[in-house]
């Protein structure tokens, strides 16, 4: 019969055993400090390290990724005594409890870099690495001080780029020990030398590269704080691109190495050349428009000037006495004139009205008078002639009396003298006047009678 109690058992299987084993060491442990030895150091073409990490009585593997490798300044070797940063893991494939190493450095150069972060973190926080406080570089230097080692590379490169892009810059060095023992007071006296000098509008601090305890000089308390309380523009440019110091945190400008900072620092002369031939140019072009511009002004003020000079002037007035003079001439002359016509017009006048010339004029018209008198009585006398003649045939036209000699004759009545102009305007018996062209006849009327009535006899 089978084991009843198998069926309650709870079987690992190795990896299952191995994936919660590598939990539950990866999960209880952060990351650790470990210090040991290196031995059986493994460089595979990966680029990753493999290597034990042992005292005297125990070791532990350790891998170090080709990631985090790349970091480190230097390749560690067997034997070396090493200060690592891991983490506990467990290497499930083949069982193993090994550590994933963040950092490596030398043993020794661990206390070293806690007191670096110490006096980073105490500099930060009293101010001196804000960038508020920190001076701007001169855009056109006056004389450089370099602070370094006057037989280092360092100087050497500084001086090559300066040839090449400003080779008037003077250069001033200051030399001081830059690594081992007293280096960090030599460098200290240097710039403090420099400062007291006075004649660098910009210093420089700097030396190649090297290990963390060959760049310890300028990590000295007493040298940042000079820097930062320096009156002119510090750059800093202390060992490679990874290198950081303090004096780097600390300095007006950090370059990554002496090279950089020379190009940092100095103008380039080729591009200050073309900026001025540039500006020449238009400066060129600006004086000759001025010169063109007050060319004009000056040709206007002369022309102004000749025209107000006292010789211009008396010309002008020469010609207006001379337009004036020609204007009077004709102005009397027209006045004369008119003068001249008004005299004969009343000399004519005067002579026309002259006692004498009246007495002739009068004794003219007096001799004229009888046959003037004669010829108007004539003509006076014909026109009044005719004119009777005209009224006499117009009276004779709407005369009566031009009618009855024609035969006709004009009845009155008797009685009251009215014209009968009706056959009904009389009546038998009643007596009659008929006025002829010589004389008048007394009728008495017998019959009446009428147009378009029968005859009536009374």
């Amino acid at each position: 019969m089978p084991d009843p109690t198998l069926e309650t058992r709870d079987i690992y299987s190795v990896s299952r055993l191995n994936a919660e084993a590598r939990a539950v060491l990866e999960g209880s442990f952060p990351l650790l400090w470990i210090e040991g030895e290196i031995s059986n150091l493994a460089a595979p073409r990966s680029g990753h390290l493999y290597f034990s990490l042992k005292d005297a009585h125990a070791q532990v593997r350790c891998a170090l990724f080709r990631a985090k490798r790349q970091l480190l300044r230097s390749t560690p070797a067997d034997g070396d005594q090493v200060l690592v940063r891991a983490r506990i893991s467990f290497y499930e494939p083949r069982g193993e409890f090994q550590l994933i190493v963040e950092h490596l450095e030398a043993a020794g150069a661990g206390s070293a870099q806690r007191e670096f972060e110490a006096l980073k973190h105490k500099l930060q926080a009293e101010g001196l690495f804000d960038a508020a406080r920190k001076k701007p570089l001169p855009t056109f230097p006056l004389r450089l001080g370099v602070i370094t080692s006057p037989s280092g590379a360092a100087i050497r490169d500084v001086l090559k780029v300066l040839r090449r892009r400003s080779p008037q810059l003077p250069v001033t060095v200051f030399p001081a020990q830059v690594q081992g023992k007293g280096a960090a007071d030599e460098l200290l006296k240097a710039l403090d030398l420099a400062l007291r000098r006075g004649d660098c509008d910009v210093l420089l601090l700097t030396r190649g590269g090297g290990s963390a305890e060959d760049l310890a000089a300028f990590n000295d308390e007493r040298l940042a704080r000079a820097i930062a309380a320096a009156k002119v523009p510090v750059v800093s440019a202390v060992g490679h691109e990874i290198d950081f110091t303090i004096a780097d945190f600390v300095a007006d400008r950090r370059a990554p190495t002496p090279s950089a900072a020379a190009e940092l620092i100095s103008p380039d002369a080729g591009a200050l050349a073309t900026r001025i031939r540039r500006h020449e140019q238009r400066l060129d072009h600006v004086i000759r428009r001025r010169i063109a511009l007050d060319r004009q002004l000056l040709l206007g003020l002369r022309g102004r000037l000749q025209r107000a000079a006292p010789a211009s002037r008396l010309r002008q007035d020469q010609q207006r006495l001379d337009n004036l003079d020609l204007r009077l001439a004709r102005a009397m002359r027209g006045l004369l004139g008119r003068h001249d016509s008004g005299l004969r017009a009343l000399t004519r006048h005067l002579h026309s009205h002259s006692p004498t010339q009246r007495l002739r004029l009068l004794q003219q018209r007096f001799s004229s008078l009888p046959e003037r008198l004669g010829h108007a009585w004539t003509s006076g006398g014909q026109r009044r002639h005719d004119r009777l003649a005209a009224l006499v045939r117009q009276l004779n036209a709407v005369s009566p009396l031009a009618t009855l000699q024609r035969g006709y004759t004009v009845l009155r009545r008797g009685d009251d003298g009215k014209v009968v102009t009706h056959a009904t305007d009389v009546e038998v018996g009643d007596a009659l006047q008929a006025l002829l062209v010589d004389g008048a006849l007394e009728l008495t009327v017998n019959t009446v009678r009428v147009n378009g009535d029968p005859e009536t006899d009374s």
